[in-house]
């Protein structure tokens, strides 16, 4: 995507060549419209008198806010925060800087609560990691006006890419944790469900710290499992009785507690949870055990592990940062623990039924087809990020594009699926295009094996029968997505083509003649 950056500072070297264009230094005269987002990266001036600083910095404020109106709907505006890099401060009672600071960040973060496409960037996260001497080359800036220090460029564009991966609600969906000397000191097998280290005094106390933050990483939505060379009794026992424990059983989706290799129990794992490895980071304190992963399961992400358990708060954070940070959290994100053991459930009871018709009745599962709107926007285009199995296509979409498909006549429907056990949330989308062709169709494998991707399918050919003679749609295979290479067949579309595996397909809307099975309930909305 390419991005038109507003600025006040020499910042070419920190933004890659090809994907973006910048004003000229404090100018908003000029907002191109050939763009696919805009950023706004001011940074605070150097200068010595603070009032007019400080009124300086109220100005951008106001331009800020000018630029926001001017700017498409359909667009995504990235503000970064603003922060102080340098400054000399000669009367330790004058706020008016700070205050001038907090007041543009204030009307910002405002912008963004009323303004779905604008999206704040805490700049300040980048400059903390930094000493003040670090932000700053005086010769270059002299040379150049760039404020913000060369040697950085580098780990700059490193965190400006996890940034626009946040954005974008790209992140890791599940964390696979150790036990013994990962989530607690001590071996549970020896020391016993008192002895093992867990609140208290040091070194329990930094184990306490890490299950809290991690006990948080699963409300924001990422699954928790356990990979143990443990006996799977002793550790529930544990999760039962001993009360400084704050990951309880509860708490994880699925685990492998037992004394089989670790690479095989984490395949397992996301074979249950029906996720991709390529979608798990592996937790152990052992070096041994990490390698091993490392070797027979590479798609799987493991970091090294912390010496000493007072590194821990620090590991956590750059676990977080690194891999599971999210602008922001969808329904379906926070119920995602819940989702997966609903899931599991459901497993359990297709055990009892010999006839899949029986299974399928007794689940009463509730279809909702829904609309875009401002509320499901962004989990639609989380999918479209996400999701790689039940794919046609694979094209992966932000909000913004989402928005400009909408604003040209689109039609985009997603799909939630709640039955007897549990509500699945908004679990799939399909995007129609003004002409009648869809360019893509999308399920999370969790609603997967109930046929519920075809029911949703005929209602969506049922939906569109009125308005186009003919639909059309394309299969492009990708590494991961053979799942559907034949699923527009199996509703009646006909092959118009292929090319390079690409399958093209037509289909008369008089031949729509949707079978859906009684035992779906569906509401269009």
């Amino acid at each position: 995507m390419k991005h038109y950056i507003f600025r006040n500072n020499t910042i070419e070297a920190f933004f890659p060549e090809c994907n973006y264009t910048f004003s000229g230094y404090d100018d908003i005269s000029f907002i191109p419209q050939d763009t696919d987002g805009y950023i706004w990266f001011y940074q605070v001036p150097i200068k010595f008198d603070s009032q007019t600083l400080a009124e300086e910095i109220q100005g951008f404020g106001d331009k800020l806010q000018l630029v926001a109106s001017q700017i498409p709907g359909n667009k995504t505006l990235i503000v970064l925060t603003l922060e102080k890099i340098w400054s000399i401060k000669y009367t330790t009672g004058d706020f008016a800087v700070r205050d001038a600071i907090s007041k543009f960040n204030y009307i910002a973060e405002e912008l963004a609560s009323f303004h779905q496409n604008i999206k704040i960037i805490d700049f300040g996260q980048f400059c903390r990691q930094y000493a003040a001497s670090e932000l700053i080359d005086w010769k270059i800036y002299f040379i150049s006006q760039m404020e913000l220090n060369l040697r950085l460029a580098s780990k700059f564009k490193k965190w400006w890419n996890e940034q626009l991966k946040s954005i974008a609600l790209k992140r890791k969906k599940c964390l696979v944790l150790d036990l013994d000397n990962t989530l607690w000191g001590g071996i549970l097998g020896e020391d016993g469900i008192e002895g093992i280290k867990i609140g208290g005094d040091y070194p329990g106390k930094a184990f306490l710290y890490f299950q809290g933050g991690l006990k948080q990483l699963a409300r924001n939505g990422v699954i928790l499992t356990v990979c143990s060379k443990n006996n799977e009794a002793d550790v529930l026992q544990a999760w039962e009785k001993n009360p400084y424990i704050v990951l309880k059983k509860e708490n994880f989706a699925a685990w492998r507690i037992n004394w089989q290799d670790k690479a095989s129990n984490i395949a397992e794992l996301a074979q249950e949870l029906n996720i991709g490895l390529d979608s798990m980071v592996f937790i152990d304190d052992n070096p041994t055990e990490r390698e091993l992963v490392r070797q027979m399961l590479p798609m799987v992400e493991v970091p090294d592990f912390p010496d000493q358990p007072y590194m821990l708060p620090d590991y956590l954070k750059k676990l977080v940062e690194h891999y599971f940070t999210v602008y922001s959290l969808t329904r379906e994100d926070l119920a995602k623990t819940e989702q997966y053991k609903a899931n599991a459930a459901r497993a359990a009871e297709k055990s009892h039924f010999t006839n899949m018709e029986d299974y399928l009745k007794s689940l009463e599962i509730k279809i909702s087809i829904i609309a875009v709107n401002e509320f499901n926007i962004s989990r639609i285009a989380q999918m479209t990020q996400k999701t790689n199995q039940f794919n046609l296509t694979t094209h992966r979409l932000e909000e913004s594009e989402i928005r400009d498909m909408t604003a040209k006549g689109w039609k985009i429907w997603c799909i939630s699926v709640a039955d007897r056990f549990g509500d699945n949330g908004i679990t799939g989308a399909v995007f129609v295009s003004n002409s009648g062709h869809i360019d893509n169709l999308l399920l999370s494998c969790r609603i997967l094996g109930k046929g519920i991707e075809t029911a949703f399918m005929q209602k969506v050919l049922e939906m569109l029968k009125p308005e186009f003679k003919t639909i059309t749609a394309r299969y492009i295979p990708s590494a991961k997505n053979s799942l559907v290479s034949e699923f527009y067949e199996r509703i009646g579309m006909k092959i118009s083509g292929t090319e390079d595996g690409v399958k093209s397909y037509v289909m008369s809307t008089e031949d729509i003649n949707p079978q859906i099975k009684k035992y779906y309930s569906i509401t269009v909305k």
